[in-house]
């Protein structure tokens, strides 16, 4: 085994044990916290594989973004102790049950499709910062200013649910 499929294998056992962690721990605090590590592992699959503008977005939009808001949700709303309701039998088996077949559908799709190593030496220059930025700001049907207003309404979105949750729920009185 060569050391970049070394580094592949490792970031992607990370990512699959914090993501599982995130899904199957009982602590809403600390599910949070491994959704952190799962989305930060991502960006330093995106870091591994050369989209340093990718792994950037990953890390301002989810980590930075969402997480960070996910937190202070928990925060004002002062359940970051309380545990998570025991999930119900039957939706945990179909859950698992959903797994096994998104599972198994996957390995077939990887079996009919060949997948083979990009060979295009015109990337770098698609993937520069530059270009990426260019692209960004372009309203043409080629440019991304649409998926980047997206991205702000997905925060937009997040932020607005913090709130909702913070003026929803108050402390109990004793």
């Amino acid at each position: 085994m060569i050391g970049s499929e070394l580094v592949f294998y490792i970031l992607s056992a990370f990512i699959l044990v914090t993501g599982g962690l995130a899904v199957t721990t009982r602590k809403i605090f600390r599910s949070a916290i491994w959704l952190l590590f799962c989305l930060t592992g991502i960006a330093g699959l995106y870091f591994w594989l050369g989209m340093l503008f990718i792994a950037a977005v990953q890390i301002v939009v989810y980590v930075g973004g969402v997480v960070v808001l996910i937190i202070f949700s928990i925060f004002l709303t002062q359940q970051a102790g309380k545990d998570l309701p025991p999930p119900i039998r039957s939706r945990a088996i179909l859950s698992a049950l959903a797994v096994c077949i998104g599972f198994v559908l996957t390995c077939i799709l990887l079996r009919q499709h060949s997948f083979g190593v990009a060979t295009n030496p015109d990337l770098a220059d698609h993937a520069s910062i530059a270009a990426i930025g260019t692209q960004l700001l372009d309203t043409s049907e080629h440019g991304y200013a649409l998926p980047f207003e997206v991205i702000s309404l997905l925060l937009l979105a997040a932020l607005i649910a913090c709130i909702v949750l913070a003026i929803r729920s108050k402390p109990e009185e004793k």
